[in-house]
């Protein structure tokens, strides 16, 4: 990764971790028209699930193989424990899924599939972002990569949405409000709301969560969040939700501005210990149904990665978390450039 006027990260200026583990490709999300897992018995191709281990083999592929590879820090990701899930999401849920995973998986919520071998993926997507949030709060680096699926940032406390299970981020915020953070920044690119983490830390004023997102509202009974700008939060919360719903076609300029005039003024008078960034690749002109481009250009030293191992049809969030230091007087240095 490099930083404009800045060398890229060798050695000795530092690399980049990233937290993996296998196990997360045996989610099987199915195959049928979309997401809906339906064979109408006339097609001769069913086409994969839009969240399918595909993505992140190729992503995995990347960054072992490809020009960043000498950067790259590999760690081994874990399970989350049914402790560390509760500090975000409530018993009777986790109870819902561990049931639906006794009993070989079934449709949660519409085009979010727990099939046998899900429920174990999603718990290592859980851990693996947990550990790499305790990476950076042991202060054993300055940026931690989880590369996880199943994704979470639309999971909310108590229910599943958009594919996601556990909500990742949601989790690695609270776990860093816990080690002593006073406060705790989330900022979200994914083409869609990241309504789950919202949800979760509402009533807060110790996390400041920002989405920048398509106008597309509430999209059923698992998403009832609509990620419009009167979404401010409640109680003591109530000024701590910045939602930025973007124009169909928002470019780099319109993602420039959004930073320069609104996400990065709010944050540096928020004044977080830790900043986490979800960052769905939806958002890439490369991804037909996402509304906005402008993640493609490999500008002002940013780093160009959206657009590699031929993801186009099949291109989505894979839930990607990185971590940047806590230190306040990075807050615009960090703000200025997109991390994967």
């Amino acid at each position: 990764m490099s930083v404009p006027g800045q060398p890229f990260p060798t050695s000795s200026t530092g690399c980049i971790h990233v937290f993996w583990h296998e196990g997360m490709l045996r989610h099987d999300t199915g195959r049928g028209v979309f997401d809906t897992g339906i064979d109408p018995g006339f097609l001769e191709v069913l086409e994969k699930h839009p969240e399918n281990s595909d993505r992140v083999r190729n992503i995995v592929s990347i960054l072992k193989r490809g020009p960043i590879s000498p950067h790259v820090s590999w760690h081994t990701g874990r399970p989350a424990n049914i402790p560390e899930l509760l500090s975000f999401h409530s018993q009777g849920y986790i109870n819902t899924l561990v049931e639906a995973d006794k009993n070989g998986g079934k449709e949660i919520c519409g085009g979010t599939f727990l099939n046998p071998g899900s429920f174990d993926a999603a718990l290592l997507a859980a851990g693996t972002t947990l550990s790499a949030m305790k990476h950076i709060l042991d202060g054993h680096g300055k940026l931690a990569y989880a590369l996880v699926r199943p994704p979470g940032h639309h999971a909310q406390p108590t229910q599943a949405d958009g594919y996601c299970f556990f909500n990742n981020a949601g989790l690695a915020v609270q776990l860093a409000l816990d080690s002593g953070c006073r406060k705790v920044t989330v900022i979200d690119i994914d083409v869609h709301y990241g309504n789950g983490t919202a949800e979760g830390f509402y009533r807060s004023d110790k996390v400041l969560t920002v989405s920048l997102h398509m106008n597309h509202g509430s999209w059923g009974p698992s998403h009832p969040q609509t990620g419009t700008v009167d979404e401010l939060g409640e109680g003591e919360g109530f000024g701590y939700n910045l939602n930025i719903p973007l124009p169909n076609g928002t470019g780099d300029k319109g993602y420039e501005y959004a930073m320069r005039e609104l996400v990065a003024p709010a944050v540096q008078k928020f004044e977080p210990d830790v900043i986490v960034l979800v960052i769905g690749q939806d958002s890439s002109a490369m991804y037909e149904s996402g509304t906005k481009s402008g993640l493609l250009r490999d500008k002002n030293g940013m780093l160009n990665f959206t657009n590699t191992g031929g993801i186009t049809r099949d291109y989505l969030c894979f839930s990607s978390t990185p971590f940047l230091p806590p230190s306040p007087s990075d807050y615009t240095h960090n703000l200025s450039l997109p991390i994967f």
